[in-house]
């Protein structure tokens, strides 16, 4: 009757918890649900974290769903349930009164895991075919293979469905050309040019002149680097220099930007929020950043309410970069003077405090954001990376079109055991820019240059040279 049978990890359920009606496909499949899960997923309801929603969405599915039938076998019992809408779909909840799996001297995850894969290996004996496990832990999916039970990720996700756009495009022009360059069609100089070409570096033919440039409306845009480098943190390449200007520009109003560790992704947003604010531009910057701690089973320490004791606690990455911002403007203040000597810790702190004060800075946790809308803000998003799908779409959906936003992460710092590279909303928005939208502006850019020291981009090389072999 079914083409195949799905047993569901907690994290399924946790990342969305829609994913059993894709699943199901409208009765093709059936859900089967280990009752180790629905304890999981209960222990989550309680709380303001994306998961904690999705538990609670789960938990309403479930309301609407009726016991059709209770089977018992030897070893395990069978609740059968039916849900009508939106399409009639069955679940199958699988308990087991006694485990083989020990709880001594095991972690409590662990142990549940066991338990999970105990019902699936079950459920592959028990069903006739097509038994599939589904998992975004990859340790609970390979446990699961060693077992002789077919595991994979999100149906649908493939694990080397990578993408390679050209986000920064290299183009050759004639020296004649650079008078009317500016301004004309972006086709007059590349045929082959796609949505998420963004940005362009011109090399003049026999010259060693390059122009930097952005596609606005199709049409180009030659950087002012004068202009650009005009901020309190200067660019140091010409990414860093796509980059602010892409900050600084009128045209573009979301930017999506996947960095190295140390590339400066969020010292230079925060240098062009404070640029904007103080042109007028925009009235306030809103730092949003996942509080994902790296803990078993991505285990989340919430989104605290943003005091302002918790503030520097939960947002090192923004006041790093607060604090660099005062020590350089104090630096170049300084610089013409033959006894410059550094600020001291009290006086930077107190400036630190002052910008955040002038510049109306403010952090915004997740859990607090439903039903509340962002007006007149330069709004930055980190770590998005560690963000699921729902989570960027309801933060995104708070963002009204007097605000300019920027989405920030990096694709080798992932640490939320609920996403993976394929299903972050990082990756969701990179992709997103291979087709033309005309409700958004958006721009799209790799920071890849590590300016943090060697000690960063050597281990940067290291280990991601590892992650590739």
């Amino acid at each position: 009757m079914f083409i195949k049978h799905f047993v569901l990890d907690t994290n399924i359920i946790l990342e969305d918890a829609s994913n059993i009606f894709k699943l199901s496909d409208a009765g093709t499949n059936l859900i089967v649900l280990p009752e180790t899960v629905l304890d999981e997923v209960d222990s989550k309801k309680s709380g303001f974290d994306e998961i904690n929603f999705q538990a609670r969405q789960f938990a309403r599915i479930l309301e609407n769903a009726e016991v059709v039938d209770i089977v018992e076998t030897d070893s395990c019992k069978i609740v059968i349930l039916e849900l009508n809408e939106p399409s009639k779909f069955n679940i199958h909840i699988i308990s087991k009164e006694n485990y083989d799996a020990s709880s001594k001297n095991i972690a409590l995850n662990i142990f549940n895991d066991r338990k999970i894969l105990e019902i699936a290996k079950f459920a592959n004996t028990y069903y006739s075919s097509n038994i599939e496990f589904l998992s975004l832990d990859i340790m609970a999916r390979m446990r699961a293979i060693s077992l002789g039970i077919k595991a994979s990720s999100l149906i649908g996700t493939k694990l080397d469905n990578e993408f390679d756009f050209n986000f920064e495009k290299f183009c050759e022009v004639k020296f004649e050309d650079l008078e009317f360059i500016d301004g004309s069609s972006i086709y007059d100089f590349d045929e082959d040019y796609q949505a998420y070409n963004f940005s362009y570096n011109f090399k003049v033919k026999s010259s060693d002149q390059m122009l930097l440039a952005t596609i606005e409306n199709e049409k180009i845009h030659i950087l002012d680097e004068a202009e650009v480098r005009d901020q309190i943190v200067t660019p140091l390449n010409k990414e860093q220099l796509l980059f602010s200007h892409a900050l600084n520009s009128q045209h573009f109003n979301v930017l999506i930007v996947d960095a190295k560790a140390g590339s400066g992704k969020t010292l230079l947003a925060l240098s062009g929020a404070i640029k904007k604010v103080r042109q007028k531009e925009y009235q306030k910057i809103i730092y949003i950043r996942n509080s994902i701690e790296s803990l078993d089973k991505g285990e989340d320490v919430g989104y605290l309410p943003g005091l302002e004791e918790k503030f520097e606690i939960y947002n090192h990455p923004l006041m790093d970069s607060l604090d660099y911002i005062v020590r350089a403007s104090h630096k170049k203040r300084k610089s013409t003077k033959s006894n410059y000597t550094p600020i001291d810790e009290d006086e930077a702190q107190s400036r630190i405090q002052d910008m955040i004060t002038n510049y109306a800075i403010s952090t915004m946790w997740v859990g607090e954001m439903r039903g509340r809308t962002l007006s007149n803000a330069f709004i930055i998003i980190d770590e998005a990376q560690n963000m699921s799908n729902k989570t960027m779409q309801m933060v995104l959906s708070r963002i009204d079109s007097s605000c300019k936003v920027v989405i920030l992460g990096s694709n080798n710092q992932i640490d939320n055991f609920y996403v993976n590279k394929q299903t972050n909303a990082l990756t969701t928005l990179l992709k997103s820019t291979v087709s033309k939208t005309d409700l958004v502006n958006p721009f799209a850019i790799n920071l890849e240059k590590v300016l943090r020291g060697p000690i960063t981009q050597w281990a940067e090389d290291l280990f991601s040279n590892e992650q590739s072999k």
